[in-house]
């Protein structure tokens, strides 16, 4: 699967933006996709992800994003989105969406898990 992530830029703090990764492939339903964010020096750090239950969507968010950010995929759209509200600057950084390998069913927090990544979107938040 490609991934083609999108919609980073610079922001004032409290502001809003939202991110969009398109992915290639069949089956999108079937990937955990999430997104990660890595800021200068820094690892890169598990942000969101989402999987399919059977049902519904399941999302699953890192503490330090909770009731700001909302990860979200249009199926038809082969997209997933990262809605990322009250910005803080320590949000600043490259934002990646990634996938796991087909047929894994649960949202890993580590990177390592991921097997396919988009190029990465920059945000900048400023004071």
């Amino acid at each position: 699967v490609q991934l083609q992530a999108s919609g980073g830029g610079l922001v004032q703090a409290g502001g809003s933006l939202r991110l969009s990764c398109a992915a290639s492939g069949r089956t999108f339903t079937s990937y955990v996709m999430g997104w990660f964010r890595q800021a200068p020096g820094e690892e890169r750090d598990f942000v969101a992800g989402v999987r399919w239950s059977g049902s519904a969507d399941s999302t699953y968010y890192a503490d330090s994003v909770k009731g700001r950010f909302t990860i979200s995929r249009d199926n038809a759209k082969n997209t997933v989105y990262l809605q990322m509200n009250s910005l803080k600057p320590e949000d600043t950084a490259v934002y990646y969406c990634a996938a796991r390998p087909f047929r894994y069913t649960s949202v890993s927090y580590y990177a390592d898990d991921y097997a396919y990544w988009g190029q990465g979107t920059l945000v900048t938040v400023s004071s």
